[in-house]
């Protein structure tokens, strides 16, 4: 069907693995779907029809009033357990049964969330939900769901995140006015960009989406505060209203635990060391068998001058723990920073990157250890270079590393460049950016961009 661009103000789906993550489904369902359904694809001139694009407005238009007859609508198994979808099945052996109702439940979460996927699978605003009055009961098996999800997420691998997204999904498909699950999402999203290898411009706007809609849905509920917190400041660069956000989480709950902890590493990032101690302590008072508060208060202990004993600790978590990624990133920067051992360090950010799946970032590693190999410092960094910026040119990778690196090999503007790059880009180093790149520390340039970083966070 003809597209008239003016009245197609929503995103473009280059492929069917977009268009297949707008529904949730499989690539094999939405091209059936075009085949029999008549779904609004269309096909770049000159290209055969393996060149897609579709508009998300026009594939919402299409899906208003097909509710019913997308669920009855079951596909075939191989569609079911196809992992192109946005949240990752469970195996199907772990959920035996599957019913016609269940897979309904997968065929139509836009309808009966309020246009869950394009809201949060695309980052697109739509109308928010009004808050309701009083608190929500939540639906049994939604409450299931929610547990479930909320038992993967707390394991904080990438895999394990996926699992979360897909139970989460499920409740909120089971009972869309319950504001935990879009908490739990909206969580799952905050933490991707860190656990998992998903680009934080597509991770945080699915988060805040998922935030915005819990806060809507139940305005006195802590978590809701906490997560959008969380989003507000690494991704809309809001630091006063995240910390009203953090403390506002904290008055209706003192005994959330990611209130506390998220509240820590918001401190930290603001170098403000001894209430981010403060609050990091409390949240292991709360929750003392947490792996990934443990490795924050080790950090944290790190910076705030104490490092004999922020070290040790994240040793031990190395040991005990060798799967949780944060403790290598950590463990990166000090040795790094302060011990100048650049050998241990690129063995920690290696595990880093095998652990979070991170295809560029074990790249970047490849080229590190052979550049050190053969030049030291000067060699590592002429030979990260080109990698660094195929990554960053083709959309992936941090632009504020690259900046990093042409720094250190004394190319001042293209240093410059990429920084303007990064700071465009939300990229969460411009935030903290501790310590600064040394050789553009008097830089007017850069110092201008620093000042409109600190800008951004007043607000």
């Amino acid at each position: 069907m003809a597209a008239n661009r003016d009245v197609l103000a929503g995103k473009r789906l280059d492929s069917w693995k977009e268009i297949a993550a707008f529904f949730g489904r499989a690539e094999r369902t939405v091209k059936r779907w075009e085949t029999e359904r008549g779904l609004p694809v269309h096909r770049v001139p000159g290209t055969g029809r393996s060149s897609v694009f579709a508009y998300s407005d026009e594939l919402a238009d299409w899906l208003k009033g097909r509710s019913q007859e997308l669920a009855a609508d079951e596909p075939s198994s191989d569609e079911i357990a196809e992992p192109d979808a946005v949240a990752p099945e469970v195996s199907p052996a772990a959920r035996p049964g599957l019913s016609t109702a269940r897979v309904a439940a997968w065929v139509v979460p836009l309808a009966l969330a309020g246009a869950l996927v394009v809201f949060l699978s695309l980052g697109h605003q739509t109308s928010r939900f009004k808050a309701l009055a009083g608190r929500h009961a939540p639906d049994a098996e939604a409450q299931e769901l929610y547990l479930k999800g909320r038992y993967y997420w707390d394991r904080r691998t990438p895999e394990d995140l996926y699992k979360a997204i897909d139970f989460f999904t499920q409740a909120i498909v089971k009972d869309p006015s319950d504001a935990a699950a879009y908490v739990g999402l909206a969580d799952c999203y905050n933490l991707l960009r860190e656990f998992g290898a998903m680009p934080a411009g597509e991770a945080y706007p699915r988060a805040l989406s998922a935030a915005q809609r819990a806060v809507e849905l139940d305005n006195s509920s802590a978590e809701a505060h906490n997560s959008l917190a969380f989003v507000t400041y690494w991704w809309s660069w809001q630091g006063a209203t995240a910390e009203r956000e953090f403390k506002r989480a904290i008055e209706l709950d003192p005994n959330l635990v990611r209130a506390h902890h998220w509240y820590a590493t918001f401190l930290l990032a603001q170098n403000r060391h001894a209430e981010a101690l403060d609050q990091i302590e409390q949240a292991q008072r709360l929750e003392p068998s947490s792996t990934s508060i443990l490795a924050d208060k080790g950090f944290a202990l790190w910076c705030a001058g104490r490092q004999s004993e922020g070290l040790a600790l994240l040793k031990q978590l190395e040991t005990s723990q060798p799967s949780l990624s944060s403790t290598h990133y950590y463990l990166g920067r000090i040795y790094w920073e302060q011990q100048k051992d650049y050998g241990k360090a690129l063995a920690e950010w290696r595990q880093l990157a095998e652990l979070r799946h991170d295809q560029p970032g074990i790249a970047i590693a490849n080229a590190r250890e052979s550049g050190f190999a053969a030049g030291g410092l000067a060699g590592l960094w002429r030979s990260e270079l080109p990698i660094q910026k195929d990554q960053v040119d083709n959309g992936s990778g941090s632009a504020y590393e690259l900046a990093a690196t042409y720094a250190a090999l004394g190319q001042r503007q293209e240093a410059i460049t990429y920084l303007k790059i990064a700071f465009d880009h939300r990229e969460a180093d411009m935030l903290t950016d501790t310590p600064p790149i040394p050789a553009l520390r008097d830089d007017a340039e850069y110092r201008e961009l620093r000042a409109r970083v600190q800008e951004l966070l007043a607000q």
